[in-house]
């Protein structure tokens, strides 16, 4: 190890994470999702009325749809989830609800069925955990989420 005038020469440097779908500069105000109509505005992305003369982007998470990147993925499986599966998807519609409303950037991409669980994934960690939470707290069962990629991405289980 070798010590010079100015510190450790062997330390290890942290690289930087890049996400993709966070904007390096700030987007110009106002800015209108062209796709879902999410307008940036004050510093962030709300369902105001879009203003006149506003400038065209497509958000972040419109750019996560389209490129079917998620990141956000949760299973749901079990018996008791099979056996009411309608109740716990409208549980799951209802959280994204909320969560969408006041914030846009945040919402279910697709709800697909996997062998014998069903995949929900998300456009952002919150929304993920948030339905597990909602699940955990209303119908119990094991629950359980890991992040990955610099806690940019979530996976999530719940089973009963």
């Amino acid at each position: 190890m070798q010590k010079g005038p100015y510190g450790r020469k062997d330390r290890l440097i942290k690289e930087k994470r890049n996400d993709t779908y966070r904007h390096r500069e700030k987007w110009p105000e106002p800015t209108r999702c062209s796709v879902c109509g999410a307008v940036f505005t004050k510093g962030r992305w709300t369902w105001e009325k879009t203003p006149e003369q506003a400038h065209e982007a497509v958000c972040p998470a419109c750019r996560r749809i389209l490129d079917h990147y998620p990141a956000g993925t949760l299973e749901l499986k079990g018996d008791f989830f099979e056996s009411h599966r309608e109740e716990i998807l409208n549980l799951v519609r209802n959280v994204e609800k909320a969560e969408m409303g006041e914030h846009p950037l945040e919402r279910i991409m697709a709800v697909e069925e996997a062998g014998e669980c069903t995949l929900i994934t998300t456009t952002g960690v919150h929304i993920a955990r948030r339905i597990l939470e909602a699940l955990a707290r209303s119908y119990e069962g094991k629950s359980s989420f890991q992040y990955g990629d610099g806690s940019k991405n979530i996976r999530g289980f719940w089973e009963r």
